[in-house]
């Protein structure tokens, strides 16, 4: 991914996972995310290690992150975390794991892993994790107070489930949320996110109308040459 002049590098992510199928698909969502680039693939704890050791020694950018699969053929992947660190290798973690051992998920706190995404996942579970990482590690500059550190933290944590209204199914809401934040600035109205899914314009704009209650979106009348406004609704991605 290519940057442009004044815009900050792309973060760059080493994909650490030993099922082949599942590490071209980590990459493939890796690199959809605007921000972020694959820096390179491997397969094993071993491979990790000499990657990162061949990037020191050429010269190239550091890796900043690493989408790290636990279970790894040559070893835990906590202990390439831990070998990382001892070398002073200070590498962001995301752990991608099957594993619920809160226990693992401790000592992975204490190694500096910021996340960890359950597998299976889906593209908008990771880029919610890859989006919330890049919006704290842009925070810069001197906290005001325990409130703002407290912010910058609450930025790594992915949202509460919440208890729809009635009506309403997560996996539509998903979808149109997908859909939302697919159209970027420009935003869409009802009409064409009802059209993209499949759904009435009317139910369309009840999961958007949702979103704008529950501030992940905000609507604005677009004007044009005759009739009446129309209502586009934007994702906002810092609500």
């Amino acid at each position: 991914m290519s940057t442009s002049p004044g815009q900050a590098p792309a973060i760059r992510v080493l994909v650490v996972e030993d099922d082949p199928v599942a590490a071209a698909a980590h990459a493939l969502y890796v690199g959809r995310v605007p921000g972020f680039t694959v820096a390179g693939v491997v397969h094993s704890r071993g491979d990790a290690s000499q990657f990162l050791k061949r990037s020191a020694a050429d010269g190239r950018p550091a890796v900043d992150l690493l989408l790290l699969d636990l279970y790894l053929p040559d070893g835990h992947g906590l202990a390439l975390v831990r070998s990382l660190r001892t070398a002073g290798h200070g590498a962001d973690v995301i752990a991608v794991t099957s594993a619920r051992d809160l226990a693992v998920v401790r000592e992975g706190v204490s190694l500096g892993v910021v996340q960890y995404v359950l597998k299976p996942f889906t593209f908008a579970t990771l880029r919610d994790r890859l989006v919330r990482y890049a919006e704290f590690r842009a925070a810069a500059g001197e906290a005001s107070g325990q409130e703002e550190v407290d912010r910058a933290l609450a930025v790594l944590r992915a949202p509460q489930p919440v208890a729809l209204p009635k009506g309403l199914a997560l996996d539509t809401l998903q979808a149109i949320t997908e859909t939302l934040r697919a159209a970027g600035d420009e935003g869409i109205s009802s009409g064409a996110a009802a059209t993209a899914m499949g759904i009435s314009r009317i139910t369309a704009r009840r999961y958007l109308e949702h979103l704008v209650g529950t501030g992940r979106a905000v609507r604005a009348p677009r004007y044009g040459q005759v009739g009446r406004p129309e209502l586009r609704y934007r994702w906002l991605s810092r609500p």
